[in-house]
């Protein structure tokens, strides 16, 4: 089996129409290693999957995470579609771990989302477990080489363990701070519960900012703003990263950890559509569905939701 694949077509599915009004008539599927990437001028988004749980297996966390790309693209493919015609939307296709090297599936996920920026897609990478966001990140750095990377994570863990062995979905942001002189790292919706006395500890000593989720509310709306409009003013460009353990486990039940006391889709959307307006935000992902623990494909249909705004704030602002 080959760490890439392209998608097959078949999973973008939904009514049909003769004028692309739902989103799976848009998408057109291409395969990254055979130079089917069209060339983009305007807003174009490209879709990639990270199939891999290794990482989440490793944090010994609840496995499931391996089939969440797919069905967060079948979630997507029903909506209706309102982006303008002139903006365009492909599907880069998955990324698989295999023999259990999670490594290797980072550098090779790294050097497709340098491919996709590179020839200026909009990413948007479906995880996946949260090592994800070493791989993306790196990825993005390749591209900008001498540029100051903000990211701003939506998230119940800080995920700065550090790295006893081999790196994990736990450990990412520790693995970027240690190899990046310029760390610059927002965490949204962190849980005292979720996050032990070292973890607070490693993000005083590294400078992370971050707003728990007893004050990530939509009621503290112009606080967070400030707060982000000030972490973006000191940095060129943003990434943005979504755990979906981070909200609400009445929004999001089908996680490795749920959470009851997670934040609401409004101080999310909020939060995301401020970022896409800030004009910075370079490329963003969503990470940690489990379908295995879904209900009724909640979860799933949360993270299609948020791939929709996402682009549609993006192809607006």
């Amino acid at each position: 089996m080959k760490n890439y694949k392209k998608t097959n077509s078949t999973i973008w599915s939904g009514r049909t129409s003769n004028d692309q009004l739902y989103l799976h008539e848009k998408i057109t599927c291409v395969d990254l290693e055979n130079n089917e990437l069209p060339e983009n001028e305007q807003t174009a988004f490209a879709i990639l999957g990270y199939a891999c749980e290794e990482g989440v297996k490793r944090n010994l966390g609840r496995i499931g995470t391996e089939s969440a790309p797919d069905l967060i693209r079948k979630m997507i493919g029903s909506l209706s579609n309102h982006l303008d015609k002139s903006v365009k939307t492909i599907d880069a296709g998955n990324i698989y771990c295999i023999e259990n090297d999670l490594e290797k599936t980072q550098s090779i996920t790294s050097d497709k989302v340098f491919q996709l920026i590179k020839n200026k897609y909009f990413n948007i990478i479906l995880g996946g477990g949260h090592d994800l966001a070493y791989a993306h990140y790196n990825g993005i750095r390749k591209h900008l080489p001498d540029t100051c990377i903000g990211i701003i994570n939506l998230d119940a863990h800080f995920d700065l363990r550090t790295v006893n062995d081999k790196g994990n979905s736990g450990t990412p942001f520790y693995q970027i701070s240690k190899e990046n002189d310029r760390f610059k790292y927002l965490c949204l919706g962190i849980q005292e519960e979720s996050n032990n006395k070292i973890l607070f500890q490693t993000a005083q000593k590294l400078g992370v900012e971050y707003i728990k989720n007893t004050d990530f509310n939509i009621e503290n709306k112009n606080h967070i703003a400030t707060v982000i409009d000030n972490f973006i003013n000191d940095i060129d460009v943003v990434y943005l990263t979504i755990d979906l353990d981070g909200f609400s486990s009445s929004f999001a039940p089908g996680v490795s950890a749920p959470s009851p006391f997670g934040f609401s889709t409004d101080i999310a959307l909020f939060t995301i559509e401020h970022i896409c307006n800030s004009g910075k935000l370079i490329s963003t992902d969503i990470v940690e569905l489990n379908p295995i623990y879904d209900l009724d494909n909640c979860t799933a249909r949360l993270a299609a939701r948020l791939v929709y705004y996402i682009m549609k704030f993006i192809s607006t602002s």
